[in-house]
């Protein structure tokens, strides 16, 4: 815990976000730098609450108590070794997750949780402006070589667990730089990519090894003594409706993957643009979740006329119902930076048609939802709307449906896995394929998921393939209670 009163002395403060002004004229991150002294009186509302179901909101486990206490003394140092000793990149989840722990926070019953992830990256950054954070490669090495297919967080978090172990780790990936979604699909306005630099620069100083470019054949790794698939969920989910194939009609991640190269090109004008320009156009974006969300801030930032996105479902509530009790991951209202930004938002709507002139988008037709209930209590159905049907502009439309698996070009194929009823790669309940001494983490085994749980399953992968290889267990495992999901 922190300080004994903390939570009676101080509210609930989180980062503070730039002016919207200010955000839109560049794609640095969207928070002011936080004091110290904010830091730490965040951290002492911490409270000595018995049971800190914080650690079971966390796929990872993260023991939060314990840093904010280590943060609330001044004690940075420790505190980054509590942090880093249940999570490999504080530095993506501080930015990224949507902080279950916080939902789970016992504090949060009667009033504002903890503040877990600002403090948790900001853990990280006083690390490394303390010169805490040194390389550290293993003291021995065990003679096994394992390859990791691909470089988002859950083969990041495979490689550094497994170089920890003393293994040859070779992380290979087939895009030109390392980090997958982390590089090419998240902005840089909610994640910095000299942050993943930082990181690999760290990784590399401590014997892991990057083959960038480069799509591995079968024979090729082979010569490994395990090989961890960690290729993430690279299929989009399509809308296949008439109008799909006009020109305009994207989807989300190559218009974010797009914008991500030029700023890493050194081209992070404000209207800057590749391929897909939003400049002076109306863009609709279909999908109401992370991605849809990346999309408007991005678009935005490109100087679009206007922005509209559109979700499938109802609008949710703006706090915590019966349906979710504490201390689940409640579905409610969720306002992102880039919502604040500009844009309309829209519910309980589904595009019908696009529509358009000699190949180039010009409209969508929607029409108005409903989900009716069963009454044996089944799923909802979907039901439209009689005479709701409305025809919007639209110059640009980005598919932010989600993903369905691993793409099937992948290695996956070449090397003969199993996969299951949904494409992702079938595995035994310790990340084991259905090839001996190949096994699977991240998105391409779970289906796709948060950055928190890619790590969480690297680990875990990482610890069985240890176990595989030395015929014992020597690294941490977590077995943690999923809060995200709740059926009542």
């Amino acid at each position: 815990m922190g300080k004994t009163t903390g939570f009676l002395e101080f509210d609930r403060k989180a980062e503070h976000l730039r002016s919207a002004d200010e955000r839109l004229s560049d794609y640095k991150e969207v928070y002011d730098p936080v004091r110290e002294e904010h830091l730490v009186n965040q951290a002492a509302r911490c409270m000595d609450c018995g049971i800190p179901f914080c650690h079971s909101g966390c796929p990872i486990g993260n023991v939060c108590p314990e840093w904010n206490d280590l943060v609330y003394r001044g004690q940075w140092a420790k505190a980054w070794e509590r942090l880093t000793a249940t999570n490999n990149f504080p530095e993506f989840t501080g930015r990224l997750c949507p902080a279950m722990c916080e939902e789970a926070c016992v504090l949060g019953i009667h009033e504002g949780p903890m503040t877990i992830r600002m403090v948790e990256k900001n853990i990280v950054e006083k690390a490394y402006e303390r010169g805490i954070v040194k390389p550290r490669p293993p003291l021995t090495r065990s003679g096994k070589k394992v390859a990791v297919v691909g470089s988002g967080p859950a083969g990041l978090a495979a490689a550094d667990q497994l170089n920890k172990a003393g293994h040859s780790v070779t992380v290979y990936e087939k895009d030109e730089k390392p980090g997958g979604l982390l590089r090419y699909g998240i902005p840089d306005f909610k994640l910095e990519k000299w942050v993943i630099d930082r990181r690999i620069n760290l990784m590399k100083d401590e014997g892991v090894s990057f083959a960038c470019g480069v799509n591995p054949e079968k024979d090729a790794l082979s010569e490994y003594d395990a090989v961890v698939m960690a290729t993430g969920s690279g299929t989009p989910r399509d809308l296949p409706i008439p109008g799909r194939n006009l020109n305009g009609v994207y989807f989300a991640l190559d218009f974010l993957a797009g914008q991500n190269r030029l700023i890493s090109a050194n081209k992070p004008g404000v209207g800057a643009w590749g391929k897909i320009n939003a400049k002076d156009k109306h863009v609709i974006v279909i999908g109401g979740g992370d991605t849809g969300s990346d999309c408007v801030g991005t678009s935005l930032r490109q100087g679009a006329a206007s922005v509209t996105s559109f979700e499938l479902m109802p609008m949710p509530p703006e706090d915590r119902t019966e349906d979710y009790p504490w201390p689940f991951w409640p579905m409610k209202m969720r306002t992102s930076s880039s919502h604040l930004e500009g844009g309309d938002r829209f519910w309980n709507i589904m595009t019908k048609q696009f529509s358009g002139y000699k190949g180039r988008l010009r409209s969508l037709t929607t029409v108005s939802i409903d989900w009716n209930k069963p009454e044996d209590g089944g799923r909802p159905k979907l039901v439209e709307v009689p005479n709701t049907e409305q025809i919007w502009q639209a110059d640009l439309v980005f598919l932010a449906l989600g993903f369905l698996g691993p793409r099937a070009d992948d290695v996956i194929s070449r090397l003969g896995l199993e996969v299951d009823e949904r494409t992702n790669m079938k595995t035994s309940d310790k990340y084991q394929t259905s090839v001996p001494g190949v096994f699977a983490a991240g998105d391409c085994h779970r289906g796709q998921s948060l950055v928190v749980w890619a790590i969480k399953e690297g680990r875990e992968c990482a610890a069985c393939v240890d176990e595989w290889l030395m015929k014992e267990g020597r690294l941490p495992r977590v077995d943690g209670i999923d809060l995200t999901d709740v059926k009542r």
